[in-house]
């Protein structure tokens, strides 16, 4: 299929009213990308290079979402809903430049792989002029049924049109079709509207390409790649769909999930073999996760590399940036920002670091922050490599920690330390004999007093 040009038609120009949303359906985000973006990634997949878009609602916002790596992507704007027929010629322009294929698909299906758009475009190679990807269902009310004698495909008849004979066919029409490239503008300036809706209907391609001698087939593809999405219900059915597949993906390539269905990934989300995921665990874009290491429960990672033999968590959260060496280790409750955590080193409870650079074997201990914000910059902490940082401190950035410094329990530390040093930034501790009886004693005396007025009040 090298040799043979294709240009990809992406129908993306309908009013979403079925969404109930201020936006165009097609940027409602499916495991974190808009739902376009997968239409085209598949597209891209199939090595075709140029896509023609048809755009309405929110053009400007869908044709960037649309714009993925490998694909040429020109929009073009449908401004009358006249059916798919005339959908499709909105880019008669794309389509006159003489592709040997013509690819059409939808911008809400997010589920559609590059296999249906290859073997669509295997049956124009072998002679086809148009090549429905079709589907099997068990409830095929409300489809279009796909008349098909001897492995040629007759006709595509709705189903108000159905006899009752038709209706019993299970093949359905998904709405994906490729044309040839070369018929293209004769077929599609043949489709006519003469219908109760008036409106041009892409499906009439199948009867005129047969009526002027031409070969009409169908590929079948599974059902749950093809569905589309028309409402917030159908839109957490996919997601739910793309979450399964890419879970199982994951798993027979060598990753470990103790309750898969618990887990929820990000389209891009990468997991190295032997890694282990327990459950509860949100990937945002942006994560890999090498071979070896462990997310431990209930952590929300976005952004982030977690490399071998790290682990993470349980109760952690990585914000964009996070960086996590070889043995590492991020606790329960802690947050990790814009970091890097050396190799061997422990950030274990109930901290943040932010805006920072951990040296390798260093430990953080419980309630450290780095006070990296000071309302207006971000400023950097730099801790050196065997550090030792007491719980309950506060490293005020900008600040450099020195290599096997220690800094004290409960210190707030404004100035460089160096490598080896002690470093106490803390009011010395004094002890106040019977203070605490008198201070409760008044403190029970206000509140006394408070509930007397109160009650006088009454």
């Amino acid at each position: 299929m090298n040799d043979r040009t294709c240009l990809a038609i992406v129908l993306a120009a309908g009013d979403s009213t079925r969404m109930k949303s201020s936006k165009s359906k097609v940027l409602h985000p499916i495991a974190g990308r808009p739902m376009i973006a997968h239409v085209m990634a598949a597209v891209a997949a199939t090595g075709i290079a140029d896509a023609a878009l048809v755009v309405g609602r929110n053009a400007d916002e869908v044709t960037k979402a649309a714009s993925v790596e490998g694909l040429s992507v020109e929009a073009f704007l449908q401004t009358e809903r006249l059916g798919t027929g005339h959908a499709v010629l909105s880019a008669r322009d794309a389509i006159a430049r003489g592709y040997d294929d013509i690819l059409v698909t939808y911008g809400d299906v997010p589920l559609v792989t590059a296999a249906p758009f290859l073997a669509a475009r295997e049956g124009l190679a072998a002679g086809n002029d148009v090549v429905v990807i079709g589907f099997e269902t068990a409830k095929p009310t409300g489809y279009g049924r796909l008349i098909v004698e001897k492995g040629e495909l007759l006709a595509i008849r709705e189903e108000k049109d159905a006899t009752d004979e038709e209706r019993k066919i299970t093949r359905c029409n998904s709405g994906l079709m490729a044309i040839n490239g070369r018929k293209a503008i004769e077929l599609l300036s043949r489709i006519g509207n003469q219908n109760a809706k008036g409106e041009y209907y892409l499906t009439d391609l199948v009867e005129i390409a047969r009526s002027l001698g031409g070969r009409t087939s169908v590929v079948d593809a599974p059902e749950a790649e093809l569905a589309g999405c028309n409402n917030r219900a159908e839109l957490a059915m996919i997601e739910r769909f793309w979450q399964e597949r890419r879970r199982h993906e994951l798993m027979v390539s060598g990753v470990t999930m103790i309750a898969p269905e618990t887990v929820f990934l990000a389209y891009d989300t990468e997991i190295g073999q032997d890694a282990l995921i327990e459950p509860n665990v949100v990937f945002g874009p942006g994560v890999t996760i090498d071979g070896g290491a462990v997310i431990h429960a209930f952590s929300h990672i976005e952004g982030a590399h977690v490399s071998a033999g790290a682990s993470v968590g349980p109760f952690a959260r990585l914000r964009p940036g996070a960086d996590l060496a070889e043995g590492s280790k991020v606790g329960n409750f802690c947050e990790v920002k814009n970091a890097d955590i050396g190799k061997g080193a422990k950030v274990n409870h109930l901290s943040y670091i932010g805006d920072a650079s951990v040296g390798a074997d260093a430990n953080i201990g419980a309630g450290t922050i780095t006070c990296n914000y000071d309302g207006v910059n971000k400023h950097h902490t730099d801790i050196g490599a065997g550090a030792f940082i007491g719980s309950n401190s506060a490293l005020v950035a900008p600040v450099n920690i020195g290599a096997n410094a220690l800094v004290a329990s409960g210190s707030v530390i404004t100035e460089n330390v160096p490598d080896e040093a002690l470093a106490l930034g803390r009011a010395r501790q004094e002890v106040k004999p019977g203070r605490a009886t008198v201070i409760r004693e008044r403190n029970l005396a206000i509140k006394a007093a408070k509930k007397a007025a109160k009650d006088a009040g009454r």
